[in-house]
């Protein structure tokens, strides 16, 4: 079964309802990104940074899984579907897909601040001050911020390097070190951009871009992959 690998960012999710992470002015849904999303923020307002994140919280839990989602649930009877997305919604999880590694964290887990190993399903639920682990430290997003490290990267590189197939979707290939996943993908290996507003991206062999959203272009990409590796 042959190894299919799957960049997703936010383009995916905001099929589904849940918003870009920010605009082109630093902001996000009125909010200076750098107080809510980075650890110096969370050192200066631990009470702005939770309400924040309950909204996106909210937010993500009241969002369904599009065709793209589905798409890629249903290519895990073909392949050997590897995700690696830059979301924190669980909608890759919801939609079917049973093997997805989340770069930036998930908004459906908390982890405590006095041990970052104390890692708790936090479903749909706010999180308030005073919510503790059970060192007694304050529970806080389990969300990669400015200024952290990205602690998945290491597999995440691993698993593109051994890609039979790799897919890029939804996503502007700005935001490093994800982007740069694109790089450890072999010159003989088949890569796929799906997006309605194609990154740039340096000219590489076997590579196919396909101008449309993932609840379009996905299921297209799909059906010529199951065509081109499956027919009789």
């Amino acid at each position: 079964m042959k190894k299919l690998v799957v960049l997703t960012g936010a383009g995916i999710s905001a099929e589904s309802g849940i918003k870009t992470f920010r605009d082109s002015d630093g902001l996000w849904e009125n909010y200076d990104v750098m107080e809510v999303a980075s650890i110096e923020g969370w050192h200066k307002n631990q009470e702005l940074v939770l309400e924040f994140y309950n909204q996106r919280r909210a937010q993500a839990m009241a969002a369904e899984p599009n065709e793209g989602h589905k798409a890629l649930a249903r290519l895990e009877s073909y392949f050997d579907v590897h995700i690696i997305t830059q979301n924190v919604d669980n909608l890759h999880e919801r939609g079917g897909s049973t093997n997805v590694i989340h770069l930036h964290g998930e908004l459906s887990k908390v982890r405590s601040t006095l041990d970052e190993n104390l890692i708790y399903e936090w479903g749909g639920d706010s999180i308030q001050l005073g919510d503790k682990c059970d060192k007694g430290g304050q529970l806080r997003p389990h969300i990669v911020w400015f200024g952290e490290a990205v602690p998945m990267m290491e597999i995440a590189a691993r698993i593109t390097h051994q890609a039979d197939i790799f897919m890029v979707v939804g996503t502007s290939l700005n935001v490093y070190p994800a982007a740069g996943l694109l790089d450890f993908v072999g010159d003989s290996i088949p890569k796929y951009i799906i997006d309605p507003n194609m990154p740039r991206v340096n000219k590489k062999p076997n590579l196919h871009l396909i101008e449309a959203v993932g609840s379009i272009g996905v299921p297209q990409v799909s059906d010529e992959l199951i065509e081109k590796y499956y027919s009789t």
